[in-house]
């Protein structure tokens, strides 16, 4: 996701028969969306569907307990037609083939939304952190490079923070692919590292800005119904991890109200708004946001169904779903994490006139702002964070209104009315079939 943010599932159980496989929502998307855009060759079609290549590797560690235990990790790349694969590496217990193929072209299709010169990628490692000690994450981390080998590179494939994984990380990476190939400008390699070793300011907070920017953009051009500013905006955040912690901070700064946040553990609530730097300091001291003094503990689902103007999933995949999105009573959905509404929930939410800013808009500030360090590192620059953060602005708001005018023209053009990821999906799949189309078949 180059979106870094903790996992917060759902605590209720599923009733539904939903498909909830990644991979197979990825594609269900892809489909509902190609339609709408002419002049796509079925073969063409096929092409941009599938994901061009996934990678297994297996490797062992001599971990610090002294054990030596065997770990898997994936590395898919879905697409290069508009230039290098580009995707976070992940480390969870659930990673696993179909959530990186899925993942990996999602980034396809919102490196082309935001209009960025990358393909999209996706990598992961099955193992649980929190189980795991700093010494070990490294040999982990630089073992899975050297594994990867020259399948990931400044011009090929290139890296980035995920769930789990963090500037800390992305420095061994680039240290290791530095070893490897010595003599040369490796930076641009991985993005996301640190400041300080040719990371870009402002790169932490550019997912939850970027959710910013779009979600004030979209307000502004009316696509939400009785939402006029983002002045005095209810706004419940599911997920405080970083991009969910940033954004609750940066909305409010914004003028915004924050009225419910939560956590894998639970959240809180508070009709007079929530001190977030208060938040942050709780869960910091405590591990979790449950508890906060001056708020209501309340569950994920509570959460998900508050009544509030801007609701932001900020966790993982499937949060709002068949089985739930009847309570959900948002007036606007602005999706920072990948993957969080099912496409039955989708349906539905467009049904009863609630727009879904889709996430391969809405989150897409976490790989633009990628893209700006890609550029100062190959350069031998370094941008101020008003520079960053400027530019970052600019190509958020373009973006908003390509994916707006997408839905217009697709009512205009096919007399179809369509929510807002559908235009989405359909404005990536024409910019990147244009490409295809122009660059041709090899050989």
């Amino acid at each position: 996701m180059d979106v870094h943010s903790a996992r917060g599932k759902s605590s209720a159980p599923s009733t539904t028969t939903e498909n909830l496989n990644p991979y197979d929502i990825a594609q269900q998307q892809f489909d509902l969306a190609a339609q709408y855009v002419v002049d796509l060759p079925d073969g063409l079609r096929t092409f941009l569907r599938g994901c061009g290549r996934l990678l297994k590797v297996e490797f062992p560690v001599e971990c610090e307990d002294g054990t030596v235990r065997v770990f898997s990790g994936y590395r898919a790349l879905h697409s290069r037609v508009r230039g290098p694969g580009k995707g976070g590496i992940r480390y969870h217990p659930e990673v696993n083939a179909d959530e990186v193929r899925a993942l990996a072209s999602w980034m396809t299709w919102k490196c082309a939304v935001v209009d960025i010169p990358f393909g999209g990628a996706k990598g992961g490692i099955i193992c649980d952190p929190k189980k795991l000690s700093r010494n070990d994450l490294r040999k982990i981390t630089r073992r899975f490079v050297v594994e990867l080998g020259d399948s990931i590179g400044p011009h090929s494939d290139i890296p980035a923070p995920d769930v789990n994984t963090d500037a800390e990380m992305m420095a061994w990476i680039y240290d290791t692919y530095d070893m490897m190939h010595p003599g040369k400008n490796n930076l641009p390699v991985v993005t996301g590292k640190p400041v300080a070793m040719g990371g870009s300011l402002g790169r932490n907070e550019a997912t939850a800005r970027g959710c910013l920017f779009v979600t004030a953009r979209a307000i502004e051009e009316g696509a939400a119904p009785g939402v006029r500013s983002i002045r005095g905006t209810r706004v419940a955040i599911q997920g405080y991890g970083n991009a969910g912690a940033i954004a609750a901070r940066l909305f409010t700064e914004a003028g915004a109200v924050v009225v419910a946040i939560s956590d894998s553990t639970g959240g809180v609530a508070s009709e007079n708004g929530i001190d977030v730097e208060a938040a942050s300091r709780h869960k910091k001291q405590t591990g979790s946001v449950v508890g906060l003094s001056g708020t209501k503990n309340i569950s994920n689902d509570d959460l998900l169904h508050i009544e509030c103007d801007v609701l932001i999933p900020a966790a993982f995949e499937n949060q709002i779903r068949n089985d739930n999105v009847a309570g959900v009573k948002a007036k606007l959905i602005a999706e920072a994490a990948n993957g969080p509404t099912t496409p039955a929930a989708d349906k539905a939410l467009f049904q009863r006139g609630i727009p879904v800013l889709p996430d391969i808009l809405t989150n897409a500030g976490g790989v633009t702002v990628s893209y700006f360090e890609w550029v100062q590192n190959i350069e031998n620059e370094h941008w101020t964070e008003a520079h960053v953060n400027g530019d970052l602005k600019q190509k958020m708001e373009a973006a908003t209104d390509a994916v707006l005018q997408m839905q217009i023209e697709i009512k205009d053009r096919h007399d179809a009315s369509v929510d807002l990821r559908t235009a989405a999906f359909a404005l990536a799949i024409k910019r990147v079939g244009a490409i295809a189309k122009t660059r041709g078949i090899w050989p």
